[in-house]
């Protein structure tokens, strides 16, 4: 197991998000650490995509919660992605079904759902 205190972030690869939302994690929770699973697009992905791909990512999340003692997944999506261009509404109904999904893997760590929005502020959804 690592040392200091690690959670996960499910999110974009968009750069935009990686600081507003690591940040957000470190605060909330008190960690030390937020290991960073990232696609484009990933809420679209983590509800829509096939098995390989959520094998994929599956496979990095439990790395993060297995050797590194991860206790919160966040599953991300943000405004103005590329990788899965939808409204706001859209976006917040993928990160819901990506969190129903990602719960049933049944980890021993609390999964949220993160909105980073247009001025790339973070709101938990």
């Amino acid at each position: 197991m690592s040392h200091g205190k690690f959670g996960t972030a499910i999110n974009c690869m968009d750069g935009r998000t990686q600081e507003p939302v690591s940040k957000w994690l470190k605060e909330k929770y008190q960690l030390d650490f937020v290991d960073t699973i990232t696609e484009p697009g990933i809420d679209k992905i983590v509800c829509d995509c096939t098995p390989d791909k959520i094998e994929s990512i599956k496979s990095r999340v439990l790395i993060s919660v297995k050797k590194h003692g991860s206790k919160i997944i966040a599953i991300v999506g943000h405004y103005d992605c590329a990788g899965n261009p939808v409204s706001e509404e859209e976006h917040l109904i993928q990160i819901k079904k990506a969190i129903a999904i990602v719960r049933r893997w049944n980890l021993p760590a609390e999964v949220i759902g993160l909105w980073v929005n247009e001025n790339w502020k973070v709101e938990l959804i």
